[in-house]
């Protein structure tokens, strides 16, 4: 596993713990990659509490409770899918934190609107939800990889920006 994305890890797993955060994931076309790095580090059951590779459009639907109609209306590619997908299941695993990808990693799929590389990633807390477009370059596995690099950075970067502000707030 790429050494890079270990060590985003465990400067996640550290936070996580030392604040007693809870996480889980919900992936499409990271297909489990964002999982598995994420449990690629001892410990990672302290705060990480399952995922949910939603491939298809009916599972989004179905289980992560992604509207039908953001699904008519925008896409299984969009910021509001990824935003339902990760609202969805940091409520359906009761966690502090809900990830989410969905994109196209290609090399088929793409269309001149959404081409492949094209990827919306959320991070979902009770406070707010954040959706961040990415276009990544590259073969499949390349996006994949590219996919959960971002998507870790920009949750070390909330989670450093959060914190930093409830202990202002706190006085600390």
């Amino acid at each position: 596993m790429d050494q890079d994305l270990i060590t985003l890890s465990k400067k996640i797993g550290g936070v996580l713990t030392n604040h007693h955060l809870s996480l889980a994931t919900a992936e499409s076309c990271t297909g489990g990659l964002l999982s598995h790095v994420l449990t690629g580090v001892s410990g990672s059951s302290q705060y990480f509490m399952g995922g949910i590779v939603a491939y298809s459009n009916h599972i989004k639907t179905a289980i992560l409770s992604v509207q039908s109609d953001t699904m008519d209306k925008y896409g299984a590619v969009s910021s509001q899918t990824a935003a339902e997908m990760a609202e969805g299941i940091r409520k359906l695993f009761h966690t502090d934190i809900g990830l989410s990808t969905t994109g196209i990693a290609g090399p088929t799929g793409g269309t001149p609107e959404k081409p492949v590389g094209l990827v919306w990633t959320g991070i979902s807390t009770p406070q707010s939800t954040q959706t961040r477009k990415n276009f990544f370059e590259g073969h499949r596995n390349q996006v994949k990889t590219s996919t959960v690099h971002q998507i870790l950075l920009n949750l070390l970067d909330d989670l450093s920006t959060q914190l930093d502000n409830t202990e202002n707030k706190n006085g600390k």
